[in-house]
C-alpha cells in the first residue's frame, strides 16, 4: 500500500508576465519505509514539487484541477487538494508530513530557543502536556546525536554549529512521528563527515519508524547511498524513474546520463569532468516538445522539438520519458 500517491501534479505561478509553469504532469508513489531521491539541477522543480505536497507554495501558485495528492494515513486516505483552511492543513503540515530544509536558520526563529519551538509544535500536533512535550523534545535531540541535549534545548539556533542545527531541525521534524519526511538538500551545506552522519541517521530513522522519505538533492552520489528509488527532474518534468541501482547503472535518459558523467570519479582522478552542455532554460522560455532538447546531444529530429515524450518501460520498475527509448522499444 502506498503512503502517498501524486497524480498529474501541475503547478503554475501568476506573474506580471503571465502564468509560468513550474511543475508539469508529475506523478509518483511512495510506500512506507521507502526512500525516494528527487534529483536534478537547480531550477528543475524539485523544491516546488516537495512544497506542493504540503501546499506550501506562494500565494500566487495555481494548481491544475487534474492534480491529485492523496496521503494514506491510519485514519484513512486524505485528499490534500480538498483541504482549504489553514486549520485543516494541520493534519498534513508538521503532523503527517514534516519537512527539513537545506538551511536550518531559515526554519528556526532567531528570538526563540530551539526547545520552545519544538514544544510549541508538539502542543499543536499532539495531546502532550507542556512537560511531556519538553521531555519528548529533549529525548529527540538526544536521539539525533546532540550531546547534553537538556542544555541545548535552551539554546538559540545561532549558538549551535551548522551540523548541530541540522540535527536539531531533524529532531524537530521527527518529534511528531510523521508518516512522511521531506528532506530538501539537508546535507548540501555540511562537510563530508557531518554529511555522512546525517545520512546514516536518516537511514536509522527510516528503519525504526517506518516512515517514507523524499530526499531532494542535486547529488546522485548522495542518492546512491540513501535512496531505494530515484526520480530525475528537468525543468519541472520527471524524465526518468526507477530503482536507484538500476537507474545509475543503466541510465536511459540523456539528461540522467549527463548528471552521472558530471560526477568526479575517485578511481580515475585524471578523467575530466563532463558537465551537461548549456544551461537550464528559464521557465519563461520553456521549450516546446521535449524540455531537454535544447541541451541534448542525442536529439533525433523534429519529434524531439515538437512532441512531449510519453513514458517508456526501460527495465524492471524503470521508466523513461524520451523519444529515443520509444525508438528502442519499437525496434
Amino acid at each position: 500500500m502506498s503512503l502517498i500517491d501524486v497524480e498529474n501534479l501541475t503547478l503554475q505561478f501568476r506573474t506580471d508576465e503571465g502564468l509560468i509553469t513550474a511543475v508539469e504532469d508529475v506523478s509518483f508513489s511512495l510506500a512506507p519505509g521507502e526512500v525516494m531521491g528527487l534529483v536534478g539541477e537547480s531550477g528543475s522543480g524539485k523544491s516546488v514539487t516537495a512544497k506542493a505536497l504540503m501546499k506550501l507554495n506562494a500565494a500566487n501558485a495555481v494548481y491544475d484541477p487534474a492534480t491529485r495528492i492523496t496521503l494514506h494515513l491510519d485514519s484513512g486516505p486524505v485528499d490534500v487538494m480538498s483541504l482549504k483552511r489553514p486549520r485543516d492543513m494541520e493534519i498534513v503540515r508538521g503532523g503527517a508530513v514534516s519537512m527539513i530544509f537545506q538551511e536550518p536558520m531559515a526554519s528556526f526563529a532567531p528570538a526563540m530557543t530551539i526547545g520552545s519551538q519544538m514544544v510549541e509544535q508538539l502542543l499543536i500536533h499532539t495531546d502532550l502536556s507542556k512537560r511531556g512535550a519538553r521531555d519528548l523534545s529533549i529525548e529527540m535531540l538526544d536521539r539525533v546525536g546532540i550531546s547534553d541535549a537538556a542544555s541545548r534545548f535552551n539554546q538559540y539556533a545561532f549558538e549551535l554549529s551548522g551540523g548541530m542545527r541540522q540535527r536539531a531541525m531533524i529532531a524537530m521534524a521527527l518529534s511528531t512521528r510523521p508518516k512522511l519526511l521531506i528532506a530538501d538538500e539537508p546535507t548540501t551545506a555540511l562537510d563530508v563527515t557531518i554529511q555522512a552522519q546525517v545520512i546514516d541517521l536518516m537511514k536509522d530513522l527510516v528503519a525504526e519508524f517506518g516512515m517514507g522519505i523524499i530526499f531532494i538533492t542535486h547529488d546522485l552520489g548522495v542518492v546512491a547511498q540513501t535512496a531505494d528509488k530515484v526520480a530525475v527532474m528537468y525543468l519541472g518534468r520527471m524524465v526518468e524513474q526507477g530503482p536507484v541501482r538500476e537507474v545509475i547503472r543503466n541510465p536511459r535518459h540523456p539528461y540522467t546520463r549527463g548528471l552521472i558523467d558530471a560526477l568526479p570519479q575517485l578511481d580515475d582522478l585524471d578523467k575530466p569532468l563532463m558537465p551537461v552542455p548549456g544551461d537550464i532554460p528559464s521557465p519563461l522560455e520553456r521549450p516546446e516538445g521535449c524540455v531537454f532538447h535544447t541541451r541534448c546531444t542525442r536529439i533525433i529530429g523534429d519529434i524531439c522539438r515538437t512532441a512531449v515524450p510519453g513514458w517508456a518501460d526501460t527495465g524492471p520498475d524503470h521508466r523513461t520519458a524520451c523519444h529515443l527509448c520509444h525508438q528502442d522499444t519499437a525496434a
